[in-house]
């Protein structure tokens, strides 16, 4: 069995899987652990897949005949391979030389037992700290961001949302951690289960580490291993709701899947990470 298994969901990134591959590979080298590396490419046609062949063999590749989302696809992944614990990762991050990410966060979860999920630091690729814990959303959120009503209020209803009133440079539990890089005990998934594919794209993170609470697995923010994330937000290009409906497909996807997360966890609004 592997210590860690990294999952890698990939559409059309051939210029950013190459470079997150590169540097997850010098990282695993010096990490000392058994590592396996699962790329699922969601039928991409950038030529991503000839790159992975040529340039990382050693890569598991599994090849899907159209783009099934995130959730499905890490599934797919995550379900491949034995592991104790399990890296979802996006393709669009890139580790530091001599940061040691995977040996940090291995450390700590087998130090801390009852520590379901771990994410690191993530910073822009100016070194800027990108947000990436948050407080449980509301009903309100994309009202708040999307609309008219974001004003003085809905700033400050995102600014607590976002975590943005705490110190980003300690460890702490956090209610929900953004899934671009989620480090997990492979032995959470058989009580907790895998991502809900309900969700196509955005809201399965935070679905999950609902989840994970509700079954007494804590989540933490784990800032003494930092990585890079360019992270676009696609979803954002259009932030007025009615307008993203017609013209931005990933917004529509972000607002179908914030009803479908508002429905399955309605009535239930608690924080389950110390309150701060």
């Amino acid at each position: 069995m592997f210590d860690v298994v990294v999952v890698i969901v990939n559409f059309n990134g051939k210029e950013q899987i190459d470079r997150c591959l590169a540097s997850l590979y010098s990282d695993i080298k010096i990490s000392g652990l058994n590592v396996k590396v699962v790329v699922v490419d969601n039928a991409s046609s950038d030529g991503s897949i000839a790159l992975l062949s040529e340039k990382y063999p050693e890569a598991e590749k599994l090849l899907l005949q159209e783009n099934r989302g995130f959730g499905a696809a890490q599934n797919i992944g995550l379900k491949s391979v034995k592991a104790n614990y399990y890296f979802v990762l996006n393709p669009d991050t890139f580790f530091f030389s001599n940061e040691s990410v995977l040996r940090k966060l291995y450390n700590f979860m087998e130090k801390e037992s009852s520590v379901g999920m771990a994410g690191p630091k993530i910073v822009y690729p100016d070194g800027a700290l990108q947000l990436s814990c948050y407080r449980f959303p509301t009903f309100w959120h994309p009202l708040f961001t999307r609309t008219r009503l974001h004003t003085e209020r809905g700033k400050k209803y995102h600014r607590h949302l976002t975590m943005k009133d705490v110190e980003h440079n300690f460890k702490r539990p956090v209610d929900w951690l953004m899934g671009s890089a989620m480090f997990i005990r492979g032995a959470a998934f058989e009580k907790v289960g895998y991502f809900d594919e309900r969700f196509w794209m955005y809201y399965e993170d935070s679905d999950l580490c609902r989840r994970f609470w509700e079954n007494n697995l804590s989540v933490y923010y784990f800032p003494e291993a930092k990585i890079e994330h360019v992270h676009g937000r696609g979803s954002a290009s259009e932030p007025k709701v009615i307008k993203a409906l017609f013209k931005n497909k990933l917004a529509r996807v972000h607002i179908l899947s914030w009803l479908k997360y508002m429905w399955k966890w309605r009535g239930n609004f608690k924080y389950y990470a110390i309150k701060i």
